[in-house]
């Protein structure tokens, strides 16, 4: 026989579930966009890290990545964001 253990008293369990997708837009750049959410056990997303790279025609790369939590109105907002572009070197 198997128990189930509830969490101490003001502890909640949070779930991460990632979804991950890759395209090559219409420019021929290929972007990926990649995001985990922790849903708490109602299933409510409370948090988002979402990560969006794409890799230019060029050879260049843009990194976007944004932390989001949910506020005391219900909604997600960005609690810190960063981005990060590595231009190709165009010497080679």
């Amino acid at each position: 026989m198997s128990e189930t253990k509830d969490p101490p008293a003001g502890e909640d369990i949070l779930d991460l579930v990632e979804v991950e997708t890759e395209e090559v837009d219409e420019d021929g750049n290929i972007v990926v966009d990649d995001l985990v959410a922790a849903v708490d056990g109602d299933g409510n997303i409370v948090a988002t890290d979402e990560t969006i790279a794409v890799v230019t025609v060029d050879g260049d790369i843009v990194v976007d990545e944004t932390f989001s939590v949910v506020g005391d109105d219900g909604e997600l907002h960005a609690a810190m964001e960063d981005v990060t572009v590595l231009e190709a070197d165009d010497e080679a």
